[in-house]
C-alpha cells in the first residue's frame, strides 16, 4: 500500500463551507477534498452545497463514509493532494484506528452545545469525551492543534 498524500486533516462540524474552501484550500493547495462523514456520504443536498464550494475554488471533492475512507485512502494516486475533512474528534480517531495516516490534526469549528465548554478558541467547544478522544489521538502519535483560519494562532491540545 502506498501512503496517500494528505496535506491537511481538519475537524470542522460544518465540513466544507466558505472558510474551508477559500482560506484553507488557498493556504494548503490541495486538488481534492475528501469529506469523511457517514451522513454527508448519503445526503445529496449536503453534497450539492459542498460541491459548489469546491467548484468555486477549482478542486475536486469526494464524499465517503468513514469505513470507505479507511478502505480506499491508500489507493489514492500520488498526484492527489488531499485535504481530509471530518466532523468530530471521534470520527478522526476512527480514521486513525482504521489505518488512515494522519500525522497532524487541525481542529477547527466545533459547535457549542449542552455540556460543552470553550477550549482555547471561541469556535471550539468540547466535553470530557472530546478531551479523552484528543488524548487517544495524541497517544497514536498524531499532533493535535486548534487553528481556526490559516493565519490564526495555533494552540496545541
Amino acid at each position: 500500500m502506498s501512503e496517500p498524500n494528505i496535506l491537511l486533516t481538519r475537524i470542522d462540524n460544518r465540513l466544507v463551507h466558505g472558510q474551508v474552501g477559500n482560506a484553507w484550500v488557498g493556504a494548503v493547495g490541495p486538488n481534492l477534498i475528501v469529506v469523511a462523514d457517514d451522513d454527508a456520504a448519503n445526503d445529496p443536498v449536503q453534497q450539492s452545497l459542498m460541491n459548489m464550494t469546491a467548484q468555486s475554488v477549482g478542486v475536486g471533492i469526494r464524499f465517503f463514509t468513514l469505513q470507505k475512507t479507511i478502505d480506499i485512502i491508500h489507493k489514492a494516486k500520488a498526484s492527489q493532494k488531499i485535504f481530509l475533512v471530518c466532523k468530530t474528534p471521534q470520527n478522526a480517531l476512527k480514521l486513525i484506528q482504521g489505518g488512515v495516516p494522519i500525522k497532524e490534526l487541525n481542529v477547527g469549528n466545533m459547535h457549542a452545545s449542552e455540556g460543552k465548554h470553550v477550549l482555547k478558541e471561541s469556535h471550539v467547544y468540547v466535553d470530557d469525551a472530546d478531551l479523552k478522544t484528543f488524548e487517544d489521538i495524541k497517544a497514536s502519535g498524531t499532533k493535535v492543534y486548534i487553528q481556526i483560519a490559516p493565519g490564526d494562532k495555533k494552540y496545541d491540545i
